[in-house]
């Protein structure tokens, strides 16, 4: 999978002290790296796709909205990556002076251009090694031709096919050379993969980097809340998101970690209902494929990708129209969020209690089966013991015991754990007392 490693390099050479720029925005995102942008940007190549870092003080979006959804229509690199350049920095956080003219809502057709970009890369990003292969013939193998496709009409009307058995060596000799001389004749240039009609490994490394400035952009724009409402109702877009990360072990890394967080960004406002609509629909994603999606980003083993999944589905599970279909993977859901109590990474843990939190509020079910496993206990015991860096997250693993302890299916198997509350109980900290309250 392609990386813009040029980009990397030429970050780096601006000074070892800068900070290394959040993942899935350009460089030059942060405070710290703006000083050695423009000493980077001068050396950069004129091929680098990543953006100039540089917009005139007087460039007015209003003025040139039609202006940039053309440019991402047309399909050239030059006018393209003007487009995206323009749009990734009129995207920033940094820039919330201009920021604030950049929405959606202000430049029509925007986002439909933006996805364009992703599906055009997303129509050529299979591998060549997952691709059919062509299989040999077996059916008549020793025969000049077996009557099926164009064999027939590539030896030619006026060649006499010899009749098989009654010739000598040197007549299967010239058979062989007919039969080869056919078959170059039948792999015309244009039948090619990587014929005249197809991009090289050179322009499909383009289109890669494209459609990555096109999910950073539209990442960038789901943290804007003039923006949220527009995207979580646009099925094209939530279509195209969950399609990255349903695919996410063969597509590129920065694309899925952009599809992600674009969608936890949405989660508030997110009906999955809306992929059964009566609305266009453009990829065919179902309200079962979008949670399968999901689990097996929750299932992955790179932090950035579970723990944004652990969020998601925290903040999806509350919404009383989606709790029906994540239901059939609450089982699987809460043992994967176990699991992630157990890594080390305290914001894996973070991500995790707050989607358990959410979960037992909600599932009586979940509540059931999280009190009878000691090993989930234990783990979430474990945070409120260690204790967590953050508080927050320390008060609602202990808002889980609470809500396992009110359960009075739950209680005798929650009597192991008498001298564990005992201690909570008599600590200083005042977020540990809930956990205990029902307990004693």
């Amino acid at each position: 999978m392609q990386k813009r490693e040029q980009g990397k390099s030429g970050g780096a050479a601006g000074g070892n002290a800068a900070p290394p720029p959040k993942r899935g925005r350009p460089f030059g995102s942060t405070a710290a790296s703006m000083a050695s942008a423009s000493a980077a940007d001068s050396v950069a190549p004129s091929t680098l796709l990543g953006p100039s870092l540089q917009i005139h003080n007087s460039f007015s979006v209003e003025q040139n909205n039609r202006r940039i959804v053309l440019a991402l229509q047309s399909g050239l690199k030059s006018e393209l990556t003007w487009a995206l350049n323009t749009l990734t920095l009129l995207s920033f956080k940094e820039k919330d002076d201009m920021r604030k003219d950049a929405c959606l809502a202000k430049i029509p057709g925007l986002l439909d251009a933006l996805l364009q970009i992703i599906d055009d890369w997303r129509d050529i990003a299979l591998p060549k090694e997952l691709r059919k292969g062509h299989r040999a013939r077996t059916l008549g193998a020793n025969s000049v031709v077996t009557g099926f496709g164009n064999e027939y009409e590539a030896l030619g009307t006026n060649t006499l096919l010899p009749q098989l058995g009654l010739g000598s060596g040197s007549s299967a000799t010239e058979l062989t050379g007919q039969k080869n001389t056919s078959k170059r004749r039948r792999s015309e240039w244009w039948l090619d993969e990587d014929g005249l009609f197809n991009l090289d490994d050179e322009g499909r490394a383009e289109k890669q980097q494209c459609a990555v400035a096109a999910s950073n952009i539209i990442r960038n724009f789901s943290f804007m809340p003039e923006n949220e409402i527009a995207m979580a109702q646009h099925r094209h877009c939530l279509e195209t998101v969950f399609q990255c990360i349903e695919d996410h072990i063969i597509e590129d890394e920065e694309l899925v970690t952009n599809a992600i967080e674009t969608i936890v960004n949405l989660a508030p406002l997110l009906d999955l209902r809306i992929f059964s609509s009566p609305k266009p629909s453009y990829i065919k994603i179902t309200e079962k494929r979008a949670v399968q999606a999901i689990m097996g980003m929750l299932g992955s083993s790179v932090k950035a990708w579970h723990c944004a999944a652990a969020e998601f589905l925290g903040r999806m599970i509350i919404n009383p129209d989606n709790e029906p279909l994540l239901l059939p993977f609450v089982p699987q859901m809460y043992k994967r969020l176990v699991d992630i109590l157990s890594l080390q990474a305290f914001d894996a843990q973070a991500a995790a209690i707050g989607a358990l939190y959410n979960l037992v509020d909600v599932n009586m079910d979940c509540r059931l089966k999280l009190a009878s496993e000691r090993w989930a206990v234990d783990r979430i015991l474990k945070v409120i013991k260690t204790p967590h860096p953050v508080p927050e997250v320390c008060r609602k693993a202990a808002m889980i015991i609470e809500h396992l302890a009110s359960d009075p299916q739950n209680r005798t198997s929650l009597l192991a754990y008498e001298n564990a509350f005992a201690e909570i109980l008599f600590s200083d900290a005042d977020w540990r007392l809930l956990c205990a309250e029902d307990c004693s």
